[in-house]
């Protein structure tokens, strides 16, 4: 049976229906096209990773800023290991090291981390990738942009890892509004930095979405590597009339009986406050003066960039409630298995922070030729 909008108000709802919002899909598709119109970069490639070369070794990696393991889970779901990970957030921290009971992890600020004093916690295990990715408060247009915000520079400790560990390639990602900032300043900031230490760099905007994620969620990737290669980018899977719809993952969980276990919760909402839910159209949202949150999701379409707003999320595409958090999780593609550690408000924070696992995976296939030539060559 096809989904519907469920409502309280079915003839209220049929006006609002009349009004609903057209779609916007690729959000940041107008600096994408500008950024690979106009790139003179020699490093960047794209690959097709829908059948992934097999890794010639085992490939070890770090995870920076990591979050509740967002990027961790992605890269170990390509087959690589996760070997340190860094987290100043303890519940953050507690969801990581729930979920990779393996993975050394540090929990405090990356300015305090002193990597050689690693090696004996790690053995003879090389690290071939640093990936990460620096808070991106400053950067990111769903808040107030502030050119000048310290966390801006957190990529300068991101470097400064980088620059003692010396993985064969680096992953930073972040908003694509980073490469606009300073009106591009930042960005070549980024690229001196890496060069500055011996790295060929090269950016893109990857659309999750175009890699089976069923959400809109843009994201500017640098890649950089040591040995003067290519950068790889997995090429995009989807077009964007093929995209993975909110409902296609979402559908099978419990429409209102909650499931704490499994992070399966969403904000308890009063009768009246669902009343007000009922009568918000696709693409409308229930306040006026936060036109970005609180937003219907479109039946038929990826979800919407999926963030944490005061404890509430998007609104379900046809229940009258907020999403939860689990729906949050499959919207980002972590498995249910993954368990997000604290509070509701905690957990949904946490995805909302996140990198879609499936694109991180996606890119860590991107990678392996490239680590396999490396290996190859220091046979």
């Amino acid at each position: 049976m096809k989904a519907q909008q469920l409502s309280l108000f079915p003839t209220e709802q049929e006006k609002s229906v009349s009004n609903t919002k057209k779609a916007k899909l690729g959000r940041y598709e107008r600096l994408q096209r500008e950024l690979e119109n106009n790139d003179d970069n020699l490093y960047k490639t794209y690959i097709d990773v829908q059948h992934p070369e097999k890794a010639f070794r085992q490939y070890n990696f770090m995870d920076l800023f990591s979050g509740a393991g967002g990027i961790t889970q992605g890269l170990s779901e390509s087959g690589f290991r996760p070997v340190i990970s860094v987290e100043i957030n303890p519940i953050a921290s507690a969801t990581h090291i729930r979920n990779f009971p393996n993975c050394h992890h540090f929990c405090g600020d990356i300015k305090e981390v002193k990597p050689r004093e690693w090696s004996e916690s790690i053995g003879s295990n090389p690290i071939h990738i640093v990936a990460g990715g620096p808070p991106c408060q400053g950067f990111s247009v769903a808040g107030k942009r502030d050119p000048n915000d310290p966390r801006n520079h957190l990529f300068h400790e991101f470097v400064g890892v980088v620059a003692e560990i010396k993985p064969w390639y680096i992953i930073m990602e972040n908003v694509p509004g980073i490469l606009t900032l300073k009106k591009g300043k930042l960005k070549q900031a980024i690229f001196d930095a890496l060069e500055s230490i011996g790295y060929s760099t090269s950016v893109a905007i990857l659309e999750s979405a175009a890699y089976k994620v069923p959400q809109i969620r843009p994201r500017a990737i640098f890649i950089a590597n040591r040995f003067d290669l290519k950068n790889p980018y997995p090429q995009a899977q989807l077009l964007p009339e093929q995209y993975v719809s909110i409902e296609s993952a979402i559908s099978d969980l419990p429409e209102y009986s909650r499931i704490p276990e499994i992070n399966h919760e969403w904000t308890r909402h009063s009768q009246k406050y669902m009343e007000r839910i009922a009568k918000v159209p696709p693409g409308g949202s229930l306040y006026e003066t936060y036109a970005d949150a609180f937003k219907r999701q479109y039946l038929g379409k990826p979800s919407m960039t999926v963030k944490e707003n005061h404890g509430g999320t998007h609104i379900h595409p046809y229940l009258n409630r907020v999403i939860s958090a689990r729906e949050m999780a499959r919207l980002q593609t972590f498995p249910d298995s993954f368990i997000f550690e604290g509070s509701m408000k905690k957990a949904m924070w946490q995805i909302g922070n996140a990198v879609p696992p499936l694109l991180a995976k996606n890119i860590g296939y991107a990678l392996i030729p490239y680590l396999n030539q490396i290996a190859a060559s220091n046979n």
